[in-house]
């Protein structure tokens, strides 16, 4: 499902004639198969988040390939990525990043909107994923009125609504306690059982990475030999 090839990147800081070259990722190699779920660890500065950006297209890599689903995306231009992610990629962030002067059902409807789905699809569908994620009885309630954990499921719940083949989560238990975590974590894995979605996750937390199939760790920009999560 996804698959990097020599990937290399780097920062450049300062002013034109002052610039500071800050190596980032360093020849990354890695495939992530149908199916599986795999998980990047690695101290901060380790490279992890930023190799997510790069699968997701909002950065693009100085070197090196990445194939998603059989397509080249590394060369695909912003607006062709952003067609690409809408059909194809499904994401769930720390901060949840639900816009919050919408309610919990216009939040998981938006990306069907984007798409020109019609209103009466959009609304049996909306109300579908809701149901599935537990929801459905807060449909018109605003991110503000929701719990942590509930505002994630509306995040996966809106990753969902397209049905993506692949999710990329960004320390998604983060903002989280430990109960609200272990229930989210128990509903990525039945996601993944169930549905066959594919997840790619970062994280610098151990309870997150041990649901992976595979867990990749990341060390000064290199992958360090692989280790079973």
């Amino acid at each position: 499902m996804i698959t990097i090839e020599n990937l290399s990147h780097d920062f450049v800081i300062g002013k034109k004639g002052r610039q500071t070259i800050i190596p980032v990722l360093r020849d990354i190699s890695l495939t992530v198969e149908k199916g599986e779920i795999v998980t990047i660890v690695g101290r901060s500065g380790s490279g992890k988040s930023t190799l997510l950006n790069l699968v997701s297209g909002f950065i693009h890599p100085k070197e090196g390939e990445i194939w998603i689903s059989g397509q080249k995306v590394s060369g695909l231009n912003e607006t062709k990525f952003a067609d690409f992610r809408l059909n194809n990629l499904g994401f769930i962030f720390q901060s949840f990043q639900l816009i919050p002067s919408m309610t919990a059902f216009q939040n998981v409807e938006l990306p069907l909107i984007l798409k020109g789905v019609s209103e009466s699809v959009r609304k049996k569908q909306t109300e579908d994923m809701l149901k599935k994620v537990g929801l459905l009885d807060y449909q018109d309630h605003y991110p503000g009125e929701l719990s942590g954990g509930q505002q994630q499921r509306v995040s996966i719940a809106r990753a969902l609504i397209v049905n993506p083949p692949i999710i990329l989560a960004d320390e998604p238990t983060g903002s989280l306690d430990s109960e609200t975590e272990q229930e989210l974590l128990e509903f990525i894995t039945e996601l993944n059982r169930d549905l066959g979605i594919t997840f790619l996750i970062i994280t610098h937390d151990d309870k997150v990475a041990e649901i992976g199939h595979r867990k990749i760790e990341l060390i000064d920009g290199h992958i360090a030999p692989e280790v079973s999560a």
